[in-house]
């Protein structure tokens, strides 16, 4: 007996490591399987990376031969280039001609928008924007010729002196290769979205060389509301970090800006940085009306759209006459007010200028980015305002230049509606990180107070707003519903008694205008049920009235739902089995009848719950 149960015994342990050995191999299957995946994603957001890197790359020669060759070698205005920048050549002799610098702008404007509107029309304006519409309304598609177009259309346009910012143009190009990479996969909506908006983060975060920001940027700038998407911002790191060292490798390391050691010490400083913030909002709605104000002018115009940048371009060469500081990029004058170099009057005319060129660059059709042109209008209205409270208050506003980087995130959340990545991005663009308080008041403020307007229109209100989400909020909203939120419309029936002779129904139908009859036996109990269209062939036949009663004809395999149940499972039953009425039963007895519930008052309350929310948000 001892020997039979050592045996019983062996023999379990056997089968009890047999089953283990099968579930690890199970399991180190999954493990490949989830490794495989992972290490397949990863290739492809570096590869995403590497190309928006080369883009980046490419483009910012582009721009530094445009600028060489159109403003210094025609016209003889060279910008001052920030302390991360350098000429690539060294520059001509040629003296300052303000008269060809008026016409050089209008002169890129009629190539780019030849350009533009003969290959790829939807290259027009800035490309975050159309990235940003691609997203939400297009399931991450954009044609592959686009960033090329971009590209060239960017750099005639910005080097002949059009104002406007690199991160457009390097954004569509990550975006567009992201795009093109998932369609040749054969990639879901979803999955291209997300690669697409890899390629965003990429392309962002290299040519600024923030490449936290780039990937914090590409999530948040979706939405209006502070929301970010979070399933892009780990693909968009990836791509981000490989594009930034791959454009750093070829252009240096380091921030755009070179920046003092600004430290935030004295909270007496919060009040001029308030008054900022507000000075901010006021810069950031004329910014907007302005930009798009020209966009109304230009469409209602009837000309051929491939002129109407020249037109925009000759009224920036108009402007750069008299303020040739806001032409091209201007990011030289920003770190010549990081330290302290520039008077109030010229910040100021910087920066209303530079909002004046950039609506009449980029909003009359010409091709370019709104956070470049953001950065400078912000860094001067900071300049301004600091070294007017440095003036009044020297002893409290020591550093002027500090309010200047404040200014450049500040400004960009009031146009953006991304007070988060601004931040961050500031803070790698200048290499100053003491100033996060001040930067995180500012923003805030100009957060809430500039929230009804926005730089980028394409941007949704929040998710629910999306029509990249229309399915999983359908479903994640009506899971989160149950049976019992809709008591109010389950509707209390007549029932039949299964023992009702089919003579008797006849005599009772015509006065009900119920579809769906539960059948009940002596104990009230339900048992079938069964539907007007279940007996309308042989309702008028005669003979069949006391020789059939209802049992026979209802169905007992009946469709019904409980209280505890959610509703996407409710609509699932409606659609499975195209019925447009369910018995509602006790949970806990399913014999209990407590009602009908119709599937045109469940979409009616879903449609009701989403407009609620849609009116809190």
């Amino acid at each position: 007996e001892t020997d039979s149960v050592s045996r019983g015994v062996r023999y379990l342990v056997g089968l009890l490591n047999r089953l283990k050995n099968i579930v690890g191999s199970f399991a180190g299957k999954e493990r490949s399987i989830n490794i495989a995946q992972a290490g397949k994603w990863t290739l492809y957001f570096v590869l995403i990376g590497v190309i928006a890197g080369l883009g980046s790359v490419v483009f910012h020669y582009l721009c530094r031969l445009g600028v060489h060759f159109f403003l210094d070698l025609l016209a003889g205005y060279r910008p001052p280039a920030p302390a991360g920048e350098h000429h690539l050549m060294p520059p001509t002799g040629t003296p300052f001609n303000p008269i060809l610098l008026f016409f050089l702008p209008a002169f890129g404007g009629l190539l780019s928008g030849w350009l533009v509107y003969t290959y790829a029309p939807e290259a027009e304006g800035h490309g975050t924007d159309a990235a940003i519409d691609a997203y939400h309304r297009k399931g991450g598609f954009i044609r592959g010729r686009v960033p090329i177009i971009k590209t060239i259309a960017s750099a005639l346009t910005l080097t002949t002196g059009g104002s406007g910012g690199r991160e457009g143009p390097i954004a569509q190009i990550g975006a567009g290769f992201g795009s093109y990479l998932a369609t040749i996969l054969k990639l879901s909506d979803r999955e291209r979205r997300i690669m697409m908006a890899a390629g965003v983060g990429a392309g962002v975060g290299s040519i600024f060389r923030a490449p936290l920001a780039g990937a914090l940027f590409a999530a948040e700038v979706l939405y209006r509301d502070p929301e970010f998407e979070p399933e892009v911002i780990i693909p968009a790191g990836i791509s981000s970090v490989v594009a930034y060292c791959l454009f750093c490798l070829v252009n240096g390391w380091g921030s755009l800006f070179e920046s003092p050691d600004f430290i935030f010490r004295n909270p007496l400083e919060l009040g001029p940085y308030l008054v900022l913030s507000l000075v901010l909002v006021g810069m950031g709605f004329f910014y907007v009306k302005a930009f798009y104000g020209v966009i109304k002018v230009s469409k209602a115009i009837k000309i051929p759209n491939h002129f109407k940048p020249a037109i925009g371009g000759l009224c920036t060469g108009l402007v750069g006459f008299f303020l040739p500081q806001t032409l091209a990029f201007g990011y030289g004058f920003v770190q010549q007010a990081i330290h302290n170099e520039l008077t109030i009057p010229f910040l100021i005319f910087l920066a209303v200028g530079k909002v004046l060129t950039t609506s009449f660059s980029i909003g009359s059709g010409g091709s370019g980015g709104v956070f470049g042109p953001s950065v400078v209008i912000g860094g001067a209205m900071g300049g301004a305002v600091g070294k007017i409270f440095h003036q009044i208050m020297p002893g409290i506003v020591t550093e002027p230049g500090a309010f200047v980087v404040v200014g450049m995130a500040g400004f960009f959340t009031a146009v953006s509606n991304t007070p988060i990545s601004t931040i961050i991005f500031v803070s790698e663009m200048t290499n100053s990180y003491h100033l996060l308080l001040p930067s995180l008041l500012v923003c805030s403020v100009s957060y809430l107070a500039a929230r009804r307007w926005t730089i980028y229109e394409k941007q949704v209100k929040s998710k629910i707003n999306s029509p990249a989400h229309a399915g999983d909020f359908f479903v994640d909203i009506l899971q989160a519903i149950r049976v019992r939120d809709l008591m109010h419309l389950v509707k209390k029936v007549d029932v039949i008694p299964q023992n009702m002779t089919f003579g008797d129904f006849r005599e009772f139908f015509p006065g009900t205008k119920q579809h769906y009859f539960p059948v009940v036996d002596q104990y009230s109990r339900l048992v079938g049920i069964f539907s007007s269209t279940d007996i309308r062939a042989v309702l008028f036949t005669r003979g069949i009235g006391n020789l059939v009663v209802m049992n026979d004809v209802a169905t007992f395999d009946i469709i019904l739902t409980t209280p505890s149940e959610d509703l996407n499972a409710v609509l699932q039953k409606f659609t499975i089995k195209n019925i447009d009425s369910l018995p509602v039963v006790k949970d806990e007895d399913h014999g209990v009848l407590i009602g009908m519930l119709n599937r045109r008052e469940v979409i009616s309350y879903y449609n009701e719950q989403i407009q609620k929310m849609k009116n809190r948000s």
